[in-house]
C-alpha cells in the first residue's frame, strides 16, 4: 500500500541550504521532510496540495512549507513548459540565532507559521521571485545573505494565505501515513471515473461508515465534497490549458454539463465560461 514518502535531503558540505530546480511532473510525490522549503513555480496552472489544503494556482505560485508538513510536488501533471525554483533549508538553519536574536524575531515567527504552509501573492511574490531568479549567479555567502533578506521580506508581508488553519491536521496525516497516502493516490487516479467510497474504504481496511468519519476528521470535508473540489481544480487547470467547457466536463468525469456548471459556480464563484473569459483577459494584460 502506498504511503507518504519521507524525502531524505542531502546538502553539499559547508552549505546550510539547497537551491535547485526539480522536474517531476509525471510523478505523484506525496511526501514530507524535516527541512523547511520555499517553492516557486511558473506554469499556466497547477495543483497546490499542502497538508489537508488543496487548491489550484495560476501563472505562478510561491509557498513556504514548514518542517514535516506533507505536500504534493507543485509541478505534478503540468502539461506545458514550466520553471521551478526550490530552496530547502537545514533543520538548524541560522542555528540558535533565529530564536534568540531580536533582529530575527519576525523571521522566527514566519518559520513557526510555515508549519501551516503559507502562500504569498501580489507585490510580495513579484519582489521575491525577482530576487530568487538572481541567486544562481551569487557566491554561497551572498546567497545566504540574500535568503535572509528574502525571508525578512516575507515575514513582514501582508500578501499571505495560511493554507492549513488546523495544526492537528498535520499531526493526524503524519500519524497515519499509509492510509492518507493511499487515499490521496486513489482519488488522484480515479477522480474522473466516479471514485467509490466503498472501494477506497476497503483499500485502507475500514468499513465505509468508519472511513467517512475518519476522512471528515482528517479534511473537514466529506469524501464526495473533497473529490468534487479536486475535480473542479483539475477542470480549472484544463480550461487554462486550452480545453473547452464541454471537453473539460467529460474529462473530469461528469456526465451532465448543467451539473458541472452549477458545481463549478458553487466552488469557484463563477461559471466556467466566465472563468475562462477572465483568464484569457488576464493573459492579454500580462
Amino acid at each position: 500500500m502506498d504511503k507518504i514518502q519521507l524525502e531524505r535531503i542531502e546538502f553539499e558540505p559547508g552549505k546550510s541550504f539547497k537551491l535547485f530546480s526539480p522536474r517531476l511532473r509525471n510523478t505523484f510525490l506525496w511526501h514530507y521532510h524535516p527541512e523547511f522549503e520555499l517553492v516557486y513555480v511558473e506554469a499556466d496552472a497547477g495543483i497546490r496540495h499542502v497538508g489537508s489544503h488543496i487548491s489550484g494556482y495560476t501563472q505562478s505560485d510561491l509557498v513556504f512549507i514548514g518542517s514535516n508538513l506533507p505536500h504534493l510536488n507543485f509541478d505534478y501533471r503540468l502539461r506545458s513548459d514550466y520553471h521551478q525554483i526550490v530552496i530547502q533549508l537545514r533543520t538548524d538553519f541560522l542555528g540558535a540565532a533565529i530564536g534568540t536574536s531580536p533582529e530575527f524575531t519576525a523571521i522566527h515567527r514566519l518559520f513557526k507559521q510555515a508549519d501551516h504552509g503559507i502562500a504569498f501573492s501580489g507585490e510580495t511574490k513579484a519582489r521575491v521571485v525577482e530576487r530568487l531568479k538572481q541567486l544562481n549567479g551569487l557566491s554561497s555567502y551572498k546567497q545566504l545573505m540574500e535568503l535572509i533578506d528574502i525571508f525578512n521580506l516575507l515575514a513582514h508581508s501582508a500578501d499571505t494565505e495560511i493554507l492549513n488553519t488546523d495544526q492537528s491536521s498535520k499531526e493526524f496525516i503524519l500519524k497515519d501515513k499509509i492510509r492518507m497516502g493511499a487515499i490521496y493516490e486513489y482519488i488522484d487516479a480515479n477522480y474522473h471515473q466516479k471514485p467509490d467510497v466503498n472501494v477506497v474504504a476497503a483499500k485502507v481496511h475500514l468499513t465505509t461508515a468508519a472511513f467517512c468519519r475518519y476522512f471528515k476528521r482528517q479534511t473537514n470535508m466529506t469524501f464526495t465534497d473533497f473529490v468534487n473540489q479536486y475535480r473542479i481544480e483539475r477542470a480549472k487547470n484544463l480550461i487554462m490549458q486550452g480545453s473547452n467547457i464541454t471537453e473539460t466536463c467529460y474529462a473530469i468525469g461528469f456526465e451532465s454539463l448543467s451539473y458541472f456548471n452549477k458545481l463549478f459556480n458553487k466552488i469557484v464563484g463563477k461559471n466556467p465560461s466566465v472563468f475562462k473569459s477572465d483568464w484569457l483577459n488576464a493573459l492579454k494584460k500580462s
